[in-house]
């Protein structure tokens, strides 16, 4: 094997509560994720340069050190001694800045594609304990499927499949920060906190319309303020067929969960005659028995 290609899947947020502010500066987390079926496309080739080599569709992003891909790529050359080259392509579709992982997808992906490629004994664990110190999406972007985080985000459980449904998901032309969302959030502020063990049955149980009822994000309490376009896309949503509409971690991202293709398709003709948004997605949940 000399060539591999992977899909490397976007994440949603289906519940994301913030319990506080760590010594550290970072905050502690506890949220549930979700994998679905959006992708970006990593192409990876061994050769004899011995160098890293990256490339992308999109001319303005960084193929050097300051992309993820790049860095795990390096991390696993000085981790186990690979004396070859690696060249990768990145064909991005997930929307960039946008709350869905894209990016933390992409390196996870980089990670098990060289590891594969080269066919070194380490295990998903071993991977996910690597990709932490490049993001602490990381490891939940190897384990995909349906999962709780913790701590930073880096702890994980794996939790039942999620029930398959169809997913919309709308990304407005802004760009959020998410140091800047989490350097503005005021625990006073949140009206709505998430139950994650509620939450955690009603995904056992398959309970797509209780799931809906209860899907919270506190960061809402930031980024809705600063961009209310985010609340009148959750609006529009679920005015055109939407059983729950929220907003993706950080955020600007809206995802709509739909009964069926035909219903998202219909909310999503409505929302790029609207608003004009181009990243405009129709996909389904991810589940992994992994």
């Amino acid at each position: 094997m000399d060539r591999i290609r992977l899909n490397a899947r976007a994440k949603i947020n289906i519940t994301l509560d913030v319990l506080g502010k760590r010594d550290d500066g970072y905050h502690e987390l506890s949220m549930i994720m979700q994998t679905v079926n959006l992708c970006d496309n990593l192409t990876i080739s061994a050769d004899e340069s011995g160098a890293i080599e990256m490339s992308s569709n999109y001319s303005w992003l960084p193929c050097d050190e300051r992309n993820l891909v790049y860095r795990a790529a390096a991390l696993m050359k000085e981790t186990y001694g690979i004396k070859k080259g690696i060249s990768i392509h990145l064909e991005k579709n997930i929307p960039v800045a946008a709350g869905m992982a894209g990016g933390s997808s992409d390196c996870a992906a980089a990670l098990i594609g060289i590891r594969n490629i080269f066919r070194i004994k380490a295990s998903d664990t071993e991977l996910m304990a690597l990709g932490k110190t490049l993001g602490a999406d990381v490891p939940y972007c190897i384990l995909r499927g349906t999962a709780l985080a913790e701590g930073i985000g880096e702890k994980l459980t794996q939790l039942p499949p999620f029930p398959n449904t169809t997913v919309l998901i709308a990304k407005p032309p802004i760009n959020v920060s998410t140091a800047a969302v989490f350097g503005s959030f005021d625990m006073s502020k949140v009206e709505k906190r998430p139950d994650n063990a509620l939450m955690t049955e009603l995904i056992k149980n398959k309970d797509l319309e209780g799931i809906c009822k209860n899907m919270c994000n506190v960061l809402e309490s930031v980024t809705v303020s600063n961009y209310p376009i985010i609340a009148s896309l959750k609006k529009a949503m679920l005015e055109n067929g939407a059983l729950g509409s929220l907003m993706s971690g950080s955020g600007p991202t809206v995802f709509g969960f739909y009964e069926n293709y035909e219903k998202a398709l219909n909310a999503l003709r409505y929302i790029r005659k609207k608003y004009g948004i181009r990243e405009v997605y129709i996909t389904t949940v991810f589940n992994t028995s992994r």
